[in-house]
Parts: C-alpha cells; structure tokens; sequence
C-alpha cells in the first residue's frame, strides 16, 4: 500500500468518473467489469470518481456519495465479451481489488484524468490512514 499511497500522491494514478450507484455496486455487490463504449490499453490501479448525476438513482440509493472520489480499483484487462451478470457494455474493464474511500468532493471529466494536487494528496493520506489501521490489527 505504501508503494500506492506514494504513486498517488505524485499524481501518478489516473481517475474515472462512474455514475452511482454503480461505484457503490464495485465495493459491496461484486460488480467486477465497468462498461464502457470504448476500449482501454491501461491496466493497474485507477481512482474511482461517483459523477453528481441522480438520474440513475432509485429513492433508496440517493443516499450514495456522489460529487468526488469514492475509492478505488485495478483494471486487470479490457474484453469486449464476459460471463459475468454486471457485462453489457461494447467494452468492458475488468475489475480486481476494489475498495471505498471516503467521499473526497472534486469535480469529475470524461474519459481518464488527472486529480489535482489537493485531491491527490487527500487520498494519499486516506491510504496511509488504512494502511495504519490494517497494522494495528
């Protein structure tokens, strides 16, 4: 984890934007690929942004933190077919190693992009603070 704490806090590791609730269906439901309409070269770790849109949300799901950095994944590849029930996409990533953070407001971009420094910076010291907590157990 320190090796990750260190990467994004010198903004190494790229963000995307993903509409709820389908963040919060990565980190507690198993949904292991995000679907998207075009394909990726990138593999490794990326840092999940939950969009501001309702649009999706059902009453019970507005709740779900929205508006910023809610966690983060590593793609493992990139398929255009799956068996898995989350894949109905052209292109589907293929998650691992998913985990929730708390919400860290930022504006969010289409596509890959960068964090600022605040922001990176910011989750760097939520990573440090989990990476804390996992030694003392």
């Amino acid at each position: 984890m320190t090796d990750l704490k260190q990467r994004v806090e010198r903004g190494e590791i790229k963000a995307l934007s993903i509409k709820q609730p389908y963040p919060h269906h990565i980190f507690h439901n198993g949904k292991d690929v995000e679907n998207r309409d075009w394909p990726t070269k990138g593999r490794g770790w990326f840092i999940i942004h939950a969009g501001v849109s309702k649009s999706e949300l059902d009453d019970d799901e507005m709740h779900l933190p929205r508006g910023g950095v809610v966690g983060m994944a590593r793609i493992v590849d990139c398929v255009t077919k799956m068996d898995s029930p989350w894949f109905f996409g052209r292109y589907g990533f293929v998650l691992r190693d998913a985990f929730p953070l708390p919400l860290i407001p930022c504006r969010g971009q289409l596509g890959f992009f960068n964090l600022g420094p605040d922001t990176c910076r910011q989750i760097a010291a939520l990573l440090a603070a989990l990476q804390q907590a996992g030694e003392a157990e």
